[in-house]
Protein backbone atom coordinates (compact mmCIF):
# COMPACT_ATOMS: atom_id res chain seq x y z
CA UNK A 1 0.00 0.00 0.00
CA UNK A 2 1.37 3.36 -0.99
CA UNK A 3 1.72 6.32 1.42
CA UNK A 4 -1.20 8.06 -0.33
CA UNK A 5 -3.39 5.04 0.29
CA UNK A 6 -2.45 5.17 3.97
CA UNK A 7 -3.43 8.85 4.28
CA UNK A 8 -6.26 9.36 6.73
CA UNK A 9 -6.13 5.77 7.99
CA UNK A 10 -5.38 5.01 11.67
CA UNK A 11 -2.07 3.18 12.20
CA UNK A 12 -2.28 -0.59 12.43
CA UNK A 13 -2.02 -2.15 15.86
CA UNK A 14 0.51 -4.85 16.81
CA UNK A 15 -1.93 -7.69 16.12
CA UNK A 16 -2.91 -6.21 12.75
CA UNK A 17 0.75 -5.86 11.79
CA UNK A 18 1.44 -9.44 12.87
CA UNK A 19 -1.48 -10.78 10.85
CA UNK A 20 -0.38 -8.75 7.82
CA UNK A 21 3.13 -10.17 8.14
CA UNK A 22 1.75 -13.71 8.39
CA UNK A 23 -0.31 -13.10 5.25
CA UNK A 24 2.73 -11.83 3.37
CA UNK A 25 4.70 -14.88 4.45
CA UNK A 26 2.06 -17.38 3.35
CA UNK A 27 1.71 -15.58 0.03
CA UNK A 28 5.48 -15.68 -0.54
CA UNK A 29 5.74 -19.40 0.26
CA UNK A 30 2.55 -20.70 -1.33
CA UNK A 31 1.33 -18.35 -4.06
CA UNK A 32 2.87 -18.02 -7.53
CA UNK A 33 4.84 -14.75 -7.52
CA UNK A 34 3.60 -11.95 -9.76
CA UNK A 35 5.91 -9.21 -11.03
CA UNK A 36 4.95 -5.57 -11.43
CA UNK A 37 7.74 -5.12 -14.01
CA UNK A 38 8.33 -7.24 -17.13
CA UNK A 39 11.18 -9.68 -17.39
CA UNK A 40 14.34 -7.62 -18.10
CA UNK A 41 15.32 -9.93 -20.95
CA UNK A 42 12.21 -8.98 -22.94
CA UNK A 43 9.75 -11.32 -24.62
CA UNK A 44 11.90 -11.86 -27.72
CA UNK A 45 14.65 -13.57 -25.71
CA UNK A 46 12.43 -16.56 -25.00
CA UNK A 47 11.45 -17.22 -28.64
CA UNK A 48 12.71 -20.04 -30.77
CA UNK A 49 15.15 -17.66 -32.46
CA UNK A 50 17.25 -17.52 -29.28
CA UNK A 51 20.44 -19.60 -29.23
CA UNK A 52 19.50 -22.95 -27.63
CA UNK A 53 21.45 -23.91 -24.54
CA UNK A 54 23.37 -27.16 -24.36
CA UNK A 55 22.09 -29.48 -21.62
CA UNK A 56 25.09 -28.80 -19.39
CA UNK A 57 24.53 -25.06 -19.83
CA UNK A 58 20.84 -25.39 -19.03
CA UNK A 59 21.59 -27.32 -15.83
CA UNK A 60 24.18 -24.75 -14.74
CA UNK A 61 21.80 -21.86 -15.40
CA UNK A 62 18.99 -23.63 -13.56
CA UNK A 63 21.19 -24.28 -10.52
CA UNK A 64 22.21 -20.61 -10.38
CA UNK A 65 18.65 -19.33 -10.85
CA UNK A 66 17.42 -21.74 -8.16
CA UNK A 67 19.95 -20.22 -5.78
CA UNK A 68 18.79 -16.74 -6.77
CA UNK A 69 15.15 -17.72 -6.25
CA UNK A 70 15.99 -18.99 -2.76
CA UNK A 71 17.83 -15.74 -2.08
CA UNK A 72 14.76 -13.75 -3.08
CA UNK A 73 12.57 -15.86 -0.77
CA UNK A 74 15.02 -14.96 2.01
CA UNK A 75 14.94 -11.30 0.98
CA UNK A 76 11.16 -11.23 1.26
CA UNK A 77 11.37 -12.70 4.76
CA UNK A 78 14.06 -10.29 5.90
CA UNK A 79 12.21 -7.21 4.67
CA UNK A 80 8.88 -8.41 6.04
CA UNK A 81 10.36 -9.09 9.47
CA UNK A 82 12.33 -5.85 9.61
CA UNK A 83 9.27 -3.83 8.58
CA UNK A 84 7.31 -5.50 11.40
CA UNK A 85 9.82 -4.31 14.02
CA UNK A 86 10.64 -0.90 12.49
CA UNK A 87 10.04 2.08 14.79
CA UNK A 88 10.00 4.87 12.22
CA UNK A 89 7.11 4.81 9.69
CA UNK A 90 9.51 6.04 6.97
CA UNK A 91 11.82 3.09 7.66
CA UNK A 92 8.86 0.71 7.54
CA UNK A 93 7.69 2.15 4.23
CA UNK A 94 11.19 1.85 2.72
CA UNK A 95 11.41 -1.79 3.80
CA UNK A 96 8.00 -2.67 2.39
CA UNK A 97 8.72 -0.86 -0.88
CA UNK A 98 12.03 -2.69 -1.20
CA UNK A 99 10.22 -5.97 -0.51
CA UNK A 100 7.80 -5.24 -3.36
CA UNK A 101 10.72 -4.59 -5.72
CA UNK A 102 12.41 -7.78 -4.54
CA UNK A 103 9.11 -9.50 -5.28
CA UNK A 104 9.74 -8.74 -8.95
CA UNK A 105 13.06 -10.54 -8.65
CA UNK A 106 11.31 -13.55 -7.14
CA UNK A 107 8.80 -13.67 -10.00
CA UNK A 108 11.55 -13.26 -12.62
CA UNK A 109 13.57 -16.13 -11.14
CA UNK A 110 10.49 -18.36 -10.92
CA UNK A 111 9.62 -17.65 -14.56
CA UNK A 112 13.17 -18.33 -15.72
CA UNK A 113 13.24 -21.61 -13.83
CA UNK A 114 10.05 -22.66 -15.63
CA UNK A 115 11.62 -21.74 -18.96
CA UNK A 116 14.65 -23.84 -18.04
CA UNK A 117 12.32 -26.74 -17.17
CA UNK A 118 13.47 -26.74 -13.56
CA UNK A 119 12.06 -25.98 -10.10
CA UNK A 120 12.70 -23.77 -7.06
CA UNK A 121 14.45 -25.09 -3.98
CA UNK A 122 12.53 -27.71 -2.00
CA UNK A 123 13.57 -25.86 1.17
CA UNK A 124 11.60 -22.69 0.42
CA UNK A 125 9.72 -22.69 3.79
CA UNK A 126 13.03 -23.14 5.61
CA UNK A 127 14.62 -20.20 3.80
CA UNK A 128 11.64 -17.99 4.60
CA UNK A 129 11.23 -18.91 8.27
CA UNK A 130 14.95 -18.84 9.02
CA UNK A 131 15.40 -15.47 7.33
CA UNK A 132 12.32 -14.07 9.07
CA UNK A 133 13.91 -14.94 12.40
CA UNK A 134 17.15 -13.21 11.39
CA UNK A 135 15.24 -10.16 10.15
CA UNK A 136 13.30 -9.98 13.40
CA UNK A 137 16.55 -9.96 15.37
CA UNK A 138 18.06 -7.28 13.11
CA UNK A 139 14.96 -5.12 13.47
CA UNK A 140 14.87 -5.54 17.23
CA UNK A 141 18.32 -3.91 17.45
CA UNK A 142 16.88 -0.61 16.22
CA UNK A 143 16.19 1.06 12.90
CA UNK A 144 19.74 2.24 12.25
CA UNK A 145 21.18 -1.23 12.81
CA UNK A 146 18.35 -2.75 10.77
CA UNK A 147 19.10 -0.41 7.87
CA UNK A 148 22.80 -1.20 8.20
CA UNK A 149 21.88 -4.89 7.99
CA UNK A 150 19.98 -4.16 4.77
CA UNK A 151 22.98 -2.33 3.33
CA UNK A 152 25.42 -5.12 4.20
CA UNK A 153 23.05 -7.80 2.93
CA UNK A 154 22.66 -6.01 -0.37
CA UNK A 155 26.43 -5.51 -0.72
CA UNK A 156 26.96 -9.23 -0.27
CA UNK A 157 24.11 -10.10 -2.64
CA UNK A 158 25.46 -7.69 -5.26
CA UNK A 159 28.84 -9.43 -5.05
CA UNK A 160 27.16 -12.82 -5.25
CA UNK A 161 25.24 -11.78 -8.39
CA UNK A 162 28.42 -10.51 -10.04
CA UNK A 163 29.83 -13.97 -9.47
CA UNK A 164 26.78 -15.49 -11.15
CA UNK A 165 27.28 -13.25 -14.17
CA UNK A 166 30.79 -14.69 -14.45
CA UNK A 167 29.41 -18.26 -14.30
CA UNK A 168 26.27 -18.06 -16.43
CA UNK A 169 26.70 -19.31 -20.02
CA UNK A 170 27.28 -16.46 -22.46
CA UNK A 171 24.50 -17.91 -24.62
CA UNK A 172 21.99 -17.51 -21.78
CA UNK A 173 21.26 -13.85 -22.39
CA UNK A 174 17.85 -14.14 -20.70
CA UNK A 175 19.18 -15.28 -17.32
CA UNK A 176 22.05 -12.81 -17.56
CA UNK A 177 19.65 -9.90 -18.16
CA UNK A 178 17.57 -10.91 -15.14
CA UNK A 179 20.61 -11.18 -12.88
CA UNK A 180 21.98 -7.84 -14.08
CA UNK A 181 18.66 -6.08 -13.37
CA UNK A 182 18.54 -7.69 -9.93
CA UNK A 183 22.09 -6.56 -9.22
CA UNK A 184 21.23 -2.97 -10.05
CA UNK A 185 18.22 -3.02 -7.72
CA UNK A 186 20.24 -4.54 -4.86
CA UNK A 187 22.85 -1.82 -5.19
CA UNK A 188 20.14 0.82 -5.04
CA UNK A 189 18.52 -0.69 -1.95
CA UNK A 190 21.83 -0.78 -0.12
CA UNK A 191 22.61 2.82 -0.95
CA UNK A 192 19.12 3.93 0.12
CA UNK A 193 19.44 2.09 3.42
CA UNK A 194 22.69 3.86 4.28
CA UNK A 195 21.30 7.24 3.18
CA UNK A 196 18.31 6.64 5.47
CA UNK A 197 20.60 6.36 8.50
CA UNK A 198 22.01 2.84 8.41
CA UNK A 199 25.18 2.11 10.37
CA UNK A 200 28.04 -0.15 9.36
CA UNK A 201 27.89 -3.57 10.99
CA UNK A 202 30.92 -4.87 12.91
CA UNK A 203 33.25 -7.28 11.06
CA UNK A 204 32.14 -10.39 13.01
CA UNK A 205 28.52 -9.77 12.00
CA UNK A 206 29.50 -9.34 8.35
CA UNK A 207 31.55 -12.54 8.45
CA UNK A 208 28.65 -14.47 10.02
CA UNK A 209 26.34 -13.20 7.28
CA UNK A 210 28.78 -14.39 4.58
CA UNK A 211 29.05 -17.82 6.20
CA UNK A 212 25.26 -18.16 6.44
CA UNK A 213 24.89 -17.17 2.79
CA UNK A 214 27.45 -19.78 1.71
CA UNK A 215 25.53 -22.54 3.53
CA UNK A 216 22.26 -21.45 1.97
CA UNK A 217 23.78 -21.20 -1.51
CA UNK A 218 25.25 -24.70 -1.34
CA UNK A 219 22.01 -26.23 -0.09
CA UNK A 220 19.72 -24.40 -2.53
CA UNK A 221 21.83 -25.40 -5.53
CA UNK A 222 21.26 -29.06 -4.70
CA UNK A 223 17.84 -29.07 -3.07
Amino acid sequence: MSPSENAGRPPLGPLDNLLAAAGRGLKTILAPPAATRPLPAGAASATSTAVPLQDVERRLAADLMRVNHAGEIAAQALYHAQSLTARDPKTREFLLRAAREEGDHLAWCAERLRELDDRPSLLTPVWYLGSFAIGTLAGALGDRTSLGFVAETERQVESHLRGHLDKLPLADSRSRAIVEAMREDETGHGQEAMAAGGVELPPPARALMRMTARVMTAAAARL
